[in-house]
Order: structure tokens, then sequence, then C-alpha cells
């Protein structure tokens, strides 16, 4: 188990006389899921990990997981050997300078392209994610010279599920938040974002509180999901860490049965840049 602390002190700190606790949060990586194949039950996988790492699993908990292994459950890996690419993707790939049947894959998991420019293929996913390549991943796929990873079809049902099948498990009524990585327009590198969600709202929501100073708050929405996703992504990693699934403990957040991570993606009628 790897274990990251949000917060350095737990200690109760005085202030005026006061007595004061340290907020912090925790974020628990298990570290023995091994490799994941496809029909295999991954609530069961978690439990069997977490038992073996002497973590509980809590009502209230969030588990978060990496979409690689949900997908790789559902058999989303895909032999590029076994794709035949259409006509629109062979006259695309002399453009993008890629392969014709990933471009192949990419157009068919994608709702539209954004843009093309070579070397890049920036897509709306079914899911409602813009990102390049249709969130399709070569890395830390079995066979990865000839094979490649979609996205899970449907990454909300899947958290659900997930969900349903963990209470069944234990008894315990947690969060489960997927998460993929992908870039930032106007941002260098890469964070995780969420795209599948069960039992909590995507948002924060400050608009109409005050701040500190009485000003109230217009604008100022959170993403807590995707604070989620980037925050167990530092013990997560994005190379051989072998750690694809993280539990989060201490976070205070807006419980939800009918969110789904489908509201964190913006209309395409507000976005600035096209």
């Amino acid at each position: 188990m790897l274990k990251l602390k949000a917060s350095g002190a737990s200690s109760k700190l005085a202030l005026n006389g006061d007595a004061y606790m340290a907020r912090k949060i925790s974020l628990l990586g298990l570290e023995t899921i091994g490799i994941v194949h496809e029909g295999d039950d991954i609530a069961e996988i978690i439990v069997r990990a977490a038992k073996r790492e002497d973590v509980t699993i809590d009502d209230g908990d969030i588990l978060v997981i990496t979409s690689k292994i949900v997908a790789k459950a559902k058999g989303r890996i895909i032999k590029l050997r076994e794709v035949k690419p259409s006509r629109r993707a062979l006259a695309i790939a002399k453009v993008v300078k890629k392969d014709p049947r990933l471009l192949e894959l990419i157009l068919r998991e994608a709702q539209c392209v954004v843009k093309m420019t070579p070397k890049h293929v920036i897509v709306r996913t079914r899911h409602g994610v813009v990102c390049a390549n249709a969130g399709i991943d070569k890395s830390n796929v079995t066979g990865m010279r000839d094979s490649v990873l979609l996205l899970p079809e449907d990454p909300d049902a899947e958290a659900r599920r997930i969900r349903r099948r963990i209470k069944e498990l234990t008894g315990k009524d947690v969060v489960v938040v997927i998460t993929d990585t992908y870039g930032r327009p106007l941002r260098e590198g890469q964070v995780d974002f969420a795209i599948g969600i069960a039992g909590i709202k995507p948002f924060k929501d400050y608009r109409g509180s005050t701040d500190l100073f009485g000003y109230v708050l217009r604008v100022k929405r959170i993403a807590i999901a995707d604070e989620i996703a980037a925050a167990a992504e530092l013990v997560m990693g994005n190379g051989a860490e072998g750690i694809p699934v993280v539990i989060i403990k201490g976070l205070n957040y807006e419980e939800d049965e009918d969110s789904n991570a489908r509201e964190l993606n913006m209309p395409r009628t507000k976005w600035l840049f096209r």
C-alpha cells in the first residue's frame, strides 16, 4: 500500500486559546491489484487487494480507479492487425501521419473531429470528452506493439456497477470515480480527469455564498470530481507504478445518486476557442 497524506500535521493547534485539528485527507494506493483480464470482477479484485494490504473500506470512502483496468475487464483491447481502415481513415492518415488502422478506431470512437494537424487528431468522444486520439492508448497494454486500449463504452455505468458490487461485498457505501489522463487547452503536460462517477456530485458549488470578506461569489463552481482524479494520480502514477486504484479517506463531498461525469463536459455553445 502506497500512502500519501494531504496534510503533514495531525496534531492539535492552539490559536487564541482554542484547540484546532489540522485538516487532512489520506490517499491510499493499492499495490497488489495485478494485471486485469477480460471478465475480471474489478470490485472483487479491489476488496481482496485492500484486505491483503490491511486497508479498510469504510462508508464515505472514495474509490478512484483508472479507466485502463475497467476497459481491460470489459475486453476493450484491440489488435491493430485486425482493423481494416476505411477510405476516410486512409485519407486522414496521410495528413496527420498516423497509422490508418489507429485512425479508423479513433473515428469509430468519435462523435466528431474537432481539430486535425500533422501528428494530432483532437476529437469529441462518444462520452462527450474532447481529447487526443479519442482516448485510445498504447501504454500499459499487454502485447502493446500491436494492441491498443479503448476507453470503457460507458464509464458512468461502470462506476455505478462497481459501486453496487462494493456494497454487496462489504456492506459499505462508497463513491467511485473512474479516471483517464488528458492534456489541457493552453497548458503543457497532462493531468487525470474524471470520466465516470457514482455517488457524488461532480461540482462543489460556491455560487451565492460569500468569501471571508462578505463578497458574494457568482461563478465559482469547483470540479471536485476532476480534483479527486488529479489528486489520486499523485499516488497512481502513469508509468510502471502498478497502482491503478486509490482509496481516498477524509474528504468532504456532496452525495448524489443521479449525477454523472458527462456534466463536466462543457457544451459546445460555451466554447470560446474553436
